[in-house]
């Protein structure tokens, strides 16, 4: 069996706190060593000297959109976009058509994941209506990870708190959307003077933090995993900073454009900023930068949320909420964290690997020698303008494209074997996610 071995990298494994020049041996799938010199003599070398070498990325939000809209995003596009972005592992939301209510759509999902592992999150209620619990046991005997109505908040407090009790009862965590409805109304962007001054309707921080409140108060009264999504306000990073304190069992993610964009550019009308929660203020993102580095946050994740150009190429108050974000996670998170010195470059990939893994707690985020070989190799310095044309997902709503950002990925590595490489960059959004170099690498298919 073919050996790889990956020469001389700056291999940062922030859930066994290394940071050195290292190298790492792949063999049969999995990571077999890492350490200074290794022999590997019969190994085919590939020097990334240069180079981060750190685990897969784990993205705990994807909107795959298969079943039901495979217009927008299938989970074949929606891994290769992945694989381009560094990222080997997702869970996939279950606001689909039909939802992820059902095992037998559970299974469909999850056998579904080649280039990167999908992991299916079932939805919390039948049809996401908020109304009658899905059959969690089975759910999760189906390979569900966890539940959630994302997209939707589950309004009825009594179902939400039966919700928690019962996925507490088959150890798997919630994750809740939380905007309250009535709140919400018909509003699209955060309600503050930029709102007064783009004159589109306003969505309050309240309707964030009240159901943020809410529901640390629920998994507190059954002792449940709660999952917070896409944390926006300052509000809400610090009722999960008191509730962590209490020792309420909460974790929380946070994505990219609540740290690196404000209310203020929704004032452009761009739709692909049209996005659930909103962008909130420049204070909410300063507030968001400290959750981060203070540890209240435990998770980035992209919230990927394709959608096709005829439903966004409208007025703003028209588009569906969502952008793209599997492939500019990693840049957006270096550029507007690490090179501006909010958090360290570890800080920033436990942010990306371990931290999200455990939040759900599935398998990767770490280079543990014994492990599945799932690896990202990157420069973080790298310089790049996002072109539309280069992107893998099938839909192209990202606020990013134009934009320059530093950091980029040069290989991605999925059980042991290579699924993106950096010559594929400039295959386009038509093209193969590995490009040229099928042939040359498929030696390399190691274990797989």
């Amino acid at each position: 069996m073919k050996r790889m071995i990956l020469r001389g990298g700056r291999v940062i494994d922030p859930a066994s706190n290394t940071d050195a020049i290292l190298d790492v041996l792949i063999e049969n799938g999995s990571i077999s060593e890492i350490g200074s010199s290794i022999d590997a003599a019969d190994a085919t070398e590939i020097d990334v000297s240069g180079s981060v070498v750190a685990p897969g990325l784990v993205d705990i939000h994807v909107h795959l959109r298969e079943p039901g809209r495979e217009d927008e995003e299938t989970i074949e596009s929606g891994t290769k976009a992945a694989v381009h972005g560094g990222v080997t592992t997702v869970a996939a939301m279950p606001n689909t058509d039909p939802a992820i209510d059902d095992p037998s759509w559970v299974e469909y999902v999850k056998s579904r994941g080649k280039l990167a592992t999908v992991h299916p999150i079932a939805a919390i209620t039948m049809r996401r209506e908020g109304k009658t619990l899905t059959g969690m046991a089975e759910l999760a005997t189906a390979g569900a990870v966890a539940f959630s109505d994302d997209g939707c908040s589950v309004a009825d407090a009594n179902v939400m708190r039966r919700a928690l009790d019962y996925a507490g009862m088959v150890a798997r965590p919630v994750i809740s959307h939380c905007e309250d409805p009535s709140l919400v109304g018909h509003g699209v962007m955060h309600e503050g003077l930029a709102s007064t001054r783009a004159g589109l309707r306003p969505i309050p921080a309240a309707a964030e933090e009240i159901m943020v409140a809410r529901d640390i108060i629920l998994a507190a009264s059954v002792g449940a995993r709660l999952h917070i999504a896409h944390v926006s306000t300052a509000g809400s990073v610090e009722l999960v900073r008191r509730a962590k304190a209490d020792g309420i069992a909460v974790t929380c993610e946070t994505c990219p454009h609540y740290f690196s964009l404000t209310d203020d550019d929704v004032r452009s009308y761009d739709s692909s900023l049209r996005v659930n929660p909103p962008l909130r203020t420049a204070d909410d993102v300063k507030a968001i930068k400290t959750g981060l580095a203070d540890g209240t946050i435990d998770a980035i994740a992209s919230d990927h949320a394709p959608h096709s150009l005829e439903e966004k190429q409208v007025e703003f108050d028209a588009a569906p909420p969502g952008m793209i974000g599997l492939e500019t996670l990693l840049p957006v998170t270096l550029t507007h964290l690490v090179h501006t010195g909010t958090l360290t470059l570890p800080k920033a990939l436990a942010l990306l690997t371990s931290g999200p893994a455990r939040a759900l707690n599935i398998p990767g985020g770490t280079l543990e020698a014994g492990k599945r070989a799932d690896i990202v190799v990157f420069d973080p310095d790298a310089e790049w303008t996002v072109d539309a044309d280069h992107f893998r997902s099938k839909s192209a709503n990202s606020p990013y494209i134009g934009k320059t950002l530093r950091g980029r990925v040069g290989m991605t590595i999925t059980r042991g074997r290579i699924v993106f490489e950096e010559g594929d960059h400039d295959t386009g959004r038509s093209g193969n996610a590995r490009g040229s170099a099928d042939a040359e690498r498929d030696e390399l298919a190691v274990g797989v």
